[in-house]
């Protein structure tokens, strides 16, 4: 996935009320950036960190700028949450994820379940459909796994009991989880922040549900899927 537009870099002044950030551009100007991240972004919101924003292309737009990237240490760390499903469709369409080949099409936000949309639905006439949950990853803490949830997330269970359902009916279910910064080296699930989520991760794969993780490699200019990573939960 290609950034449509060049990236402004600036400096993380503050994240609050969950969708809007203060950033200093580097002419001096402050400029208030949507924060498309529902999630508590634990360890990648610091103040004084080294951000990189999108210009809206739509001049009535009342946030001017969208945040994308922030730096921690080296690295580079995808924040937007609106990209993951992208980011996976191009991986899937371009054979990087080699878990989820040999589909004939491919559709997004497709309704499944009780009143939801799935991410990814791939079909194709001689075998059962397989829905793909997609789930944006940031957190890294003291050792070299990413790991999910970063707040409580009673949604992302419901997705999990919905995924079980959908192999109950016959289908298939991916669970990815698209890591958006190049230091990890494992995968696994932050129970100290939400231990509902970890049983029902545990239930859905007892149900058959598959669990897949990519890490992604990240530059001012795109972003794309980069390798697998195992899960050690």
């Amino acid at each position: 996935m290609k950034f449509p537009d060049p990236l402004i870099r600036g400096t993380l002044i503050k994240r609050y009320k969950r969708f809007l950030s203060d950033i200093e551009l580097e002419n001096g100007d402050v400029v208030t950036a949507h924060c498309a991240n529902s999630g508590s972004m634990l360890n990648v919101k610091e103040p004084g960190s080294e951000v990189w924003l999108s210009p809206a292309r739509n001049p009535d737009r009342k946030l001017r700028y969208t945040w994308e990237l922030i730096k921690v240490g080296e690295t580079f760390v995808g924040i937007n949450t609106a990209l993951p499903n992208g980011i996976v469709e191009e991986a899937i369409n371009d054979g990087t994820i080699k878990e989820l080949q040999g589909y004939g099409s491919l559709r997004r936000e497709v309704k499944y379940g009780k009143n939801s949309r799935i991410d990814v639905l791939l079909e194709s006439p001689d075998k059962p459909k397989c829905y793909v949950e997609v789930k944006n990853v940031t957190l890294k803490r003291d050792s070299e796994a990413a790991e999910f949830p970063d707040a409580v997330t009673s949604r992302g269970a419901k997705h999990l009991e919905e995924l079980s359902q959908m192999v109950a009916d016959g289908h298939r279910a991916v669970m990815v989880y698209l890591v958006q910064r190049e230091d990890c080296t494992s995968f696994t699930l932050s129970d100290d922040i939400d231990s509902a989520y970890g049983e029902a991760y545990k239930a859905a794969l007892n149900k058959g549900v598959e669990a897949i993780c990519y890490t992604c490699k990240l530059t001012t200019t795109g972003i794309e899927v980069n390798s697998s990573i195992p899960i050690t939960y």
